[in-house]
């Protein structure tokens, strides 16, 4: 007799535009410059979700939710509460929105992904709580569903954990 075995990836990356649904184990991965990758997690249930936005606004453009830091949010939460989540015990976690290509100028995308962010954020109730952001490098970051932890890394930079 033959038992087939279904069994999850425990490693999960989030592309460009992408969300990924952690639970138990897992952990979710992202590569960002300017886009800004969000964490929403409920500790308790210990489901999370990891989005690696592009942009802050949609506008009325078409995209996946997890495009634009308007739909990527609300997104999350309701795909949270389908897992059981609780939006009240949601806390965030954020990284990215590097400076990638000058200094100057009036199109800082990294600067208006995190604004969004954050008042999108509040909006909803959401307590941030840690962050690494800006700089003009971009990071990796690694999010381990089971303790909340993320990894920062960065070339050249010791490895920070939010």
């Amino acid at each position: 007799m033959i038992t087939a075995v279904l069994t999850t990836p425990t490693q999960l990356t989030a592309n460009m535009g992408e969300i990924v649904l952690l639970s138990g184990e897992q952990t979710g991965q992202a590569i960002l410059g300017s886009c800004l990758g969000i964490v929403l997690y409920d500790a308790r249930k210990q489901v999370s979700a990891l989005a690696h936005v592009v942009l802050p606004q949609s506008e009325g453009r078409s995209g996946a939710p997890g495009k634009f830091v308007d739909t990527a949010v609300p997104w999350m939460i309701n795909a949270l509460r389908g897992q059981g989540a609780d939006a009240k015990r949601l806390t965030c976690k954020l990284a990215g929105g590097a400076n990638m290509f000058a200094n100057n100028g009036p199109f800082q995308i990294g600067q208006q992904n995190i604004a969004v962010a954050r008042r999108e954020l509040a909006k909803v109730d959401i307590r941030i709580a840690a962050e690494h952001l800006e700089g003009t490098q971009g990071r990796r970051i690694t999010f381990e569903n089971k303790t909340g932890k993320v990894l920062v890394e960065v070339a050249g930079v010791p490895a920070a954990t939010l």
